[in-house]
């Protein structure tokens, strides 16, 4: 089984392409920005005879959901899986919910297939697990890879130096420390964010998720409201900008 992160671009999600001896599929797509060269991406890891089976999305947030259909079709229309909360916005191409509009980007409308949590999705030597990872929005998705002990977790994670953002339409943030908590307890030995590189080593990732679960517990104790320090998101933003920054990595792995 072959695991591998196709870093976001810009605003980009990242991206990962699995495969297995009886078939390949890609969790989350990026925006539409990128979509052309993603396909290009995608296909420089596959074999000439190797189709992508299905697209697995976290989030039907513009930065993870705005190419899935672009790259399903140049995959002969392969299926899109979502959760059912975020199904009606991308098969009605809803800019707002979705937040394309705040990317001054339109929402390309496709069909889509229910993903449900604890859906398993066979690969032959291998297989991805559905799970329900609610917060920043209630369609949040994560993908458990076993073979790998590994988690692809989408939004509740942008990156391992920038918490989620609640504050979002259909965010909450009693659900995203639940979420956080469930990743948790299944000690992986990786996790893919939102965003940059893979957080690695069962002791790093249960530092890193310390760290948020810190932080949103204190924002919790506080009513929901952010240290007035950190200051206000950027419109496109699906994080918080610390202050003092966080790591991203380990000092040594710097």
């Amino acid at each position: 089984m072959r695991v591998v992160r196709l870093p976001g671009i810009h605003h980009d999600s990242n991206a990962v392409v699995v495969s297995g001896s009886h078939g390949t599929l890609v969790i989350d797509a990026g925006t539409s920005w990128y979509q052309a060269l993603q396909v290009e991406r995608i296909k420089g890891l596959l074999n000439e005879d190797t189709a992508v089976d299905r697209i697995l999305l976290t989030s039907k947030r513009f930065p993870c959901s705005g190419a899935a259909r672009h790259i399903s079709e140049a995959f002969d229309g392969c299926t899109v899986h979502i959760h059912s909360e975020g199904q009606a916005a991308l098969e009605t191409g809803d800019f707002f919910t979705t937040w394309a509009n705040r990317f001054d980007s339109d929402m390309p409308a496709l069909k889509t297939e229910v993903c449900v949590p604890g859906e398993v999705f066979a690969l032959g030597d291998g297989q991805v697990e559905a799970l329900h990872l609610p917060g920043c929005s209630p369609d949040g998705m994560g993908f458990f890879i076993p073979q790998q002990n590994m988690i692809v977790v989408g939004c509740i994670l942008p990156r391992a130096d920038r918490p989620a953002r609640w504050d979002l339409p259909g965010g909450c943030l009693p659900d995203l420390i639940e979420s956080l908590e469930r990743v948790k307890n299944k000690r992986p030995a990786a996790i893919v964010p939102l965003q940059g590189p893979a957080i690695r080593g069962k002791k790093r990732v249960q530092e890193v998720l310390e760290q948020h679960l810190g932080f949103l517990r204190g924002c919790e104790d506080r009513d929901g409201t952010v240290p007035r320090s950190w200051g206000r998101p950027a419109p496109t933003a699906m994080w918080y900008t610390s202050h003092p920054p966080w790591p991203l990595a380990e000092k040594e792995s710097v």
